[in-house]
């Protein structure tokens, strides 16, 4: 088991980088410019035979690959040796995520989907001791992660999920509470929840019917509404930029709408709790508030609970990436100069 115990570094590493390369690209461009309002190219050449080409470029990517290393070193690769069964007392709760395309709409900013997956991510950093599960649907319903309580596992998970990840679309709702329920393990006795997040539009099956056969097993179900009742078009990006809206068989431009009424249903026969998200709270707090109301039950659970440093090998590249490119010179090496094989003779 691997882990990073500093990751403010990483998140160093994604801005120092990119600015660094930044910076050296201005500064090359500077120089060109300056040495062209200077004179003609060869001309200053010949005046400046001594002065090297590729060794900047050289040292600029020695530079850059021992502040990736050294950065690297910082956040601390963490290498877990010793694995352990350890008492944890909380409950079991599956995400059943939708990933329809209409959860692309950008009623909520940046859209539905990156909403809801922001506010996963916040919930799971709040977690201690429950273990937790997440589920994808859209036509069909898949595990897209098994219950657990590996919460970097599920961070990891969460930042894979899209609209492209189940080709058959649809807002399946009732198949991704049964997945739920297949997904507990009812042999223990812990407290247990589904927390469907959607927007509600479903055209599948029964989800009222699902739900109210979970509460039966004693299954809460909350819902979470993505979106609003006035709506929004559906987008469509292409390689980044967005080239017009979704339209139906006629050529209608399509207005993805929340159905708040169908999620209070199913939240009414799930014994649970609908709230609607909006930009300032989606509202998973809520709904997490009175999943903590719930019994804690103790259950066995493996974890790793001695781990190694392995930054050393990390910053020792870093070192001597630097002392390399201290060394190299920015001057033409004079015994390097002598040997020119293409010199033609008068």
């Amino acid at each position: 088991m691997f882990r990073f115990e500093h990751h403010i570094a990483l998140w160093a590493l994604a801005v120092i980088i990119p600015l660094i390369v930044i910076v050296y690209l201005f500064i090359q461009n500077w120089k060109k410019r300056k040495l062209r309002d200077f004179g003609n190219a060869n001309v200053i050449e010949r005046l400046m035979p001594n002065v090297a080409k590729k060794q900047p470029v050289v040292k600029f990517i020695l530079f850059t690959l021992a502040m990736i290393s050294l950065l690297i070193g910082i956040a601390n690769l963490q290498y877990g040796t010793k694995l352990e069964e350890v008492k944890r007392e909380g409950v079991d709760l599956m995400i059943a995520l939708d990933v329809s395309n209409s959860m692309l709409t950008e009623d909520l900013s940046p859209n539905r989907l990156e909403r809801a997956k922001r506010a996963i991510y916040q919930l799971i950093e709040k977690l201690h001791n429950d273990r937790l599960g997440i589920i994808v649907f859209a036509g069909e319903a898949y595990v897209q992660l098994p219950i657990t309580t590996d919460y970097s596992a599920a961070k990891l998970f969460l930042e894979t999920i899209g609209t492209d990840i189940i080709p058959k679309q649809g807002t399946a709702i009732g198949s991704a509470i049964d997945l739920a329920m297949e997904s507990f393990d009812f042999e223990n006795s812990t407290s247990k929840s589904i927390i469907v997040i959607t927007d509600g539009e479903n055209h599948e099956d029964d989800a009222v019917k699902s739900a109210t056969a979970a509460a039966e097993l004693g299954v809460l179900v909350h819902t979470i509404g993505m979106g609003s009742e006035g709506g929004a078009p559906i987008p469509i990006y292409r390689n980044g930029k967005q080239i017009g809206f979704r339209t139906d068989n006629a050529n209608n431009t399509v207005v993805s709408k929340l159905n708040e009424s169908m999620l209070k249903e199913i939240a009414t026969a799930g014994e649970g709790t609908y709230v609607r998200a909006t930009n300032a709270n989606a509202g998973l707090g809520i709904i997490m508030n009175e999943i903590n109301q719930m019994e804690k039950t103790e259950f066995d659970s493996k974890s790793y609970s001695d781990y190694e440093d392995r930054f050393q090998p990390f910053l020792l590249l870093a070192l001597l990436l630097f002392v390399i490119e201290f060394f190299i010179s920015n001057r033409k090496s004079s015994k390097l100069d002598k040997i020119n094989l293409f010199k033609v003779k008068e």
